[in-house]
């Protein structure tokens, strides 16, 4: 046997450099040009890569990957991609993760950009790659570029079909002058792109693998345990650390600062062990006198109260077309609702944690994060030193949903590591994720429409009041930002004459962040109830009523590029009603709902079969359709459009964040709960084909599924519902 050698992970890295020859193809990009980003050409010496290709002389092909990998399948997308375009043989494949670094162009994995972002840039990347090797191979063989062509690692000569191994071409590609506009594929002749390619992760992930956060372990580490406020936004003003210090592993305790920055910590006390069991117990019985401030006043059941009754007077206008009081006035019907959605809490399997060590005025930062050049800025403004100085290496994440774009797990370790000049992970326990999140925000809702005589809407009135996400980052006004009405409420796509959206006020009293599929689950699941609601005044069917109501095909401009197609929209609804049966007889206590929605540019529409017998919940099964332009990689896109209606369902079940004198009083997946195996329905995806631009696919198949599971009740019971989640109505 040969022997075995032991290789660490930082060795491994290391090793994907230049120690054996090999060719790095690299692509410098404007950091904010989304539209045109290979502009620089290549010139020929190795440059400090954005989005690059290592292709070695035995013909394995590094792709790095800039996005952090949560179960999203996005290392194996973006690569793919790269590869297409390369011509290159998926089996020579692997993937390096990129460290934190602008370099690398935007890398938060979030708002279901990956793809929609990258796509373009990726496909010049491999196709830059492909054109190098076809014109060294052309010298090499002293012919013309026009008789050559590529295929899975070679370069084919089409005159006498001859070979050129892509390995065997890397001395002299590493001399030609990279092209600035090399020639794209048509999508016709993709070998990847739009097929169903196996994560490139997977086989890691069945044998445990892939690094996550919490895998990582350096010599002399500690481990730590953070004591925070019960009361959000709270204070230390003294402890006894005399109990934690007699657990046997505590070495030390001290006190984490409060840093009122969006990212920031929320400041507490630190337990230092030489175990992460040894400092939650260490945790568990430190004593600490807190300054809770006035945040201690918030309570979940008058704060509902309240955005309530300001969503039912008039608010601040974000949108108003034509006359909606007039319609109101000479309306046949005029139709009112009231919604009201909890809190909502990521709770991913993976809970936060970093280990950073800060030494010799340099910083290494190991996390799940989702944002690393956010949480580089956040350690090198902690620390008061260059970006040059801090690395965050990016693990694998044991899901994320939005958490863990906010580095403030990642400031902890840092000025732990800082205060013990010692390396030292972090490890959140469920308890803290749930405690002191940054939270999805509740709402209020009211809705108010008018019918005419033949049961045409013409006249509509939404008024929202949520806290915004907009309060993490500046003062809070106490009304929604621009951007969250973009997101379901004042770009409604349906035909109407007379439209009109308030805001009402709503101040924050816990974090608000990001959180999959962001305000769009608000808006969508009160439009798509009320919508549900004036079909049956106008005594018409909830498909044909939607169809009718979206109107003439139409395209809308954007800014974005990615113009919203009315047709598109009515495309996936009737798709969905072919692929679910819609219109069959059901069981008796069997009733089916429809919901759609647009979000992140793709159409979304889902119809879900449920029954209610003896009083109980049950949902046998969901269709949902999208359009997401083209399809990088459909397995990709099926198992996210699967997780979202996963993730909708328990959401529509169990979600519910509430908080009593300052305190979230949830603590752990027994009182936040999710969907079990056993209350999991058949999810059947249809993917519509496309070649148009990518658009999103991790967030828009969330919003639907709330709204047409309520939907679906009314159809088997004749009651409605306006709030969630269904375990308050007894209903799960």
């Amino acid at each position: 046997m040969s022997s075995i050698q032991i290789i660490t992970r930082r060795s491994f890295i290391r090793g994907l450099g230049l120690a054996s020859g090999g060719l790095i193809i690299a692509c410098n990009f404007p950091s904010s040009d989304e539209k045109d980003p290979v502009k620089r050409p290549f010139n020929g010496e190795v440059f400090e890569p954005n989005l690059f290709i290592q292709l070695k002389d035995n013909g394995e092909l590094v792709l790095l990957a800039s996005r952090s990998e949560m179960g999203n399948g996005v290392r194996t997308s973006l690569t793919s991609v790269i590869a297409d375009e390369m011509d290159a043989d998926w089996k020579m494949v692997s993937v390096k993760q990129a460290t934190g670094d602008a370099k690398f162009m935007d890398q938060n994995t979030d708002g279901s950009r990956s793809i929609r972002y990258l796509f373009e840039p990726m496909r010049k990347i491999g196709a830059t790659a492909r054109a190098m090797l076809v014109t060294a191979a052309a010298t090499k063989w002293q012919v013309e570029e026009s008789t050559l062509k590529t295929e899975n690692h070679y370069v084919i000569n089409t005159a006498n079909n001859k070979k050129l191994f892509y390995g065997d071409l890397i001395k002299e590609a590493a001399e030609v002058t990279i092209p600035e506009n090399p020639p794209l594929k048509d999508p016709k002749d993709f070998k990847y792109i739009g097929k169903g390619l196996k994560s490139i992760d997977g086989a890691g992930y069945a044998s445990g693998k892939p690094k996550y956060g919490m895998d990582i372990r350096l010599d002399n580490m500690k481990f730590v345990a953070v004591v925070r406020c019960p009361v959000t936004f709270g204070t230390v003003k003294s402890f006894d650390k005399t109990k934690t210090m007699a657990v046997a592993g505590v070495i030390d305790v001290v006190e984490i600062p409060k840093i009122n920055k969006p990212f920031g910590t929320l400041g507490g006390i630190a337990v230092i062990a030489t175990n992460t069991w040894a400092a939650f117990k260490g945790k568990e019985v430190l004593t600490v006198e807190w300054d809770y401030g006035s945040n201690k006043e918030y309570t979940s059941e008058s704060y509902d109260k309240m955005i309530l009754a300001n969503v039912h007077k008039k608010g601040k206008e974000v949108r108003n077309d034509g006359n909606v009081n007039k319609a109101f006035k000479n309306a046949e019907h005029v139709i009112e609702s009231t919604f009201q959605l909890p809190h909502l809490v990521h709770a991913p399997m993976e809970v936060p944690n970093a280990t950073a060590w800060v030494h010799d005025g340099k910083c290494n930062v190991w996390a799940p994060v989702q944002a690393p050049q956010s949480a580089r800025k956040e350690v090198a403004d902690f620390l008061e030193t260059e970006l040059e100085n801090i690395t965050i290496n990016v693990t694998f994440l044991g899901g994320g949903f939005g958490r863990k774009s906010k580095p403030d797990f990642v400031i902890e370790a840092v000025a732990v590591s800082k205060a013990i000049n010692a390396p030292v992970q972090v490890v959140w326990t469920r308890e803290d994720d749930i405690h002191h999140s940054y939270y999805h925000t509740v709402s209020a809702q009211y809705m108010k429409a008018a019918l005419d005589k033949d049961g045409k809407v013409t006249g509509w009135l939404h008024r929202v009041a949520y806290p915004s996400i907009a309060s993490t980052f500046a003062p809070d006004s106490g009304y929604a930002a621009g951007f969250e009405f973009g997101q379901g409420l004042i770009n409604i796509p349906y035909q109407i004459d007379n439209v009109r959206c308030e805001n009402g006020k709503a101040p924050a009293h816990l974090r608000i962040g990001w959180f999959r599929s962001v305000i769009n689950i608000i808006q969508s699941f009160s439009i798509n109830i009320f919508v549900d609601e004036l079909a049956a005044k106008a005594k018409k069917d909830p498909l044909q009523f939607r169809l009718d109501l979206i109107g003439n095909d139409r395209i809308e401009e954007s800014k974005s590029g990615h113009h919203f197609d009315s047709a598109k929209l009515k495309n996936v609804l009737k798709i969905v009603a072919k692929n679910a049966n819609y219109g069959k007889d059901l069981p008796e206590g069997h009733g089916v709902g429809i919901a759609m929605h647009y979000s992140f540019f793709s159409y979304i529409a889902s119809i879900i079969e449920v029954s209610m017998i003896d009083g109980k919940l049950k949902v046998h099964n969901i269709h949902s359709v999208i359009d997401c332009g083209t399809a990088v990689n459909t397995d990709t896109v099926k198992s996210q459009m699967q997780g979202a209606a996963i993730f909708g369902m328990s959401l529509a079940y169990y979600g519910k964040i509430t908080a009593k004198d300052g305190v979230v009083e949830q603590s752990n997946y027994h009182d936040y709960q999710m969907i079990r195996m056993n209350e999991a329905p058949e999810v059947q995806v249809e993917i519509v084909k496309s070649t148009d631009k990518p658009t999103g696919v991790g967030e828009p198949g969330v919003p639907p599924i709330a709204p047409a599971i309520i939907n679906a009740i009314y159809n088997a019971t004749g009651k409605r519902y306006y709030s969630l989640p269904l375990m308050d109505h007894g209903l799960v």
